[in-house]
């Protein structure tokens, strides 16, 4: 018995970028379509969309079933809400709104095993071959093939960013210009210059300390962002897919009256 490897941690140690694009629906075919497609990563999530453990379980399983990776946004909240993504054997997980070094440390702890954390063991899970993996070599694998993402999305933990991406246990530093931007008094304005040199300085100082830079970002600027640095880019979302594709259908039957 093995815990599948991890494919965003494999294209990153050998150099590579890694795609991503967001899943905001519910559905897992939509999911197994953005794999069949070639996306190394699809991100679901817990934050904003009323997703429950059944549809994100149904989610990881139709990724895996292709060898792409599931990345969970979780909603933040006690450990158990940072844990039961990766039990159901999500390959990462997103923890938004990073406000300091403490919450960052908090994280580490509750979601990385022994020598680095503390999280809650069971094995008895997906991730862990419902027990039938050794619990030392769980344990082991799993600090190694999972891939914890911490979210630098306000101005507030910018002061501690250097100590944050030191920290062991943190595979990815991801900027979200979004509430960034919210959080500089400026909201949806992505040009604001406090923006791009946050988004800069997060890909320099993760690089610094042997981390990956993660964003997100589009076809139009997926080399500007590369030549930052970022090495983790989700390049779109499925509702805004699917959205363009109806409106064009329906543009199209309105050019006939």
């Amino acid at each position: 018995m093995y815990i599948r490897p991890s494919k965003v941690l494999r294209k990153l140690k050998s150099g590579g970028t890694a795609s991503c694009i967001k899943i905001n629906t519910a559905d897992p075919r939509i999911t197994e379509i953005a794999a069949l497609c070639g996306f190394d990563c699809v991100w679901t999530d817990m934050e904003h969309v009323a997703n429950n453990y059944n549809v994100i379980e149904s989610q990881i399983v139709s990724a895996k079933a292709h060898d792409t990776d599931c990345l969970v946004r979780v909603a933040r909240g006690s450990y158990s809400d940072h844990v039961r993504p990766l039990e159901l054997d999500a390959a990462g997980i997103m923890v938004p709104h990073i406000m300091n070094f403490v919450d960052a440390k908090k994280v580490v702890w509750m979601t990385r095993f022994h020598p680095i954390g503390r999280r809650a063991l069971d094995g008895g899970n997906a991730d862990g071959a419902y027990g039938m993996i050794d619990t030392h070599e769980y344990m082991k694998e799993v600090n190694r093939e999972r891939f914890l993402m911490i979210q630098i999305e306000d101005p507030e933990p910018m002061e501690d960013l250097d100590a944050i991406c030191s920290l062991e246990g943190i595979d990815i530093v991801f900027f979200g210009p979004s509430d960034f931007s919210q959080g500089i008094g400026d909201p949806g304005n992505l040009s604001n210059h406090r923006l791009l040199d946050a988004r800069r300085r997060v890909a320099e100082t993760a690089v610094k300390y042997g981390k990956y830079a993660g964003t997100v970002g589009s076809p139009s600027n997926l080399k500007e962002l590369h030549d930052m640095g970022y090495r983790f880019i989700s390049a779109g979302a499925d509702v805004v897919g699917i959205s363009n594709y109806f409106r064009e259908i329906t543009a199209s039957f309105r050019s006939l009256i």
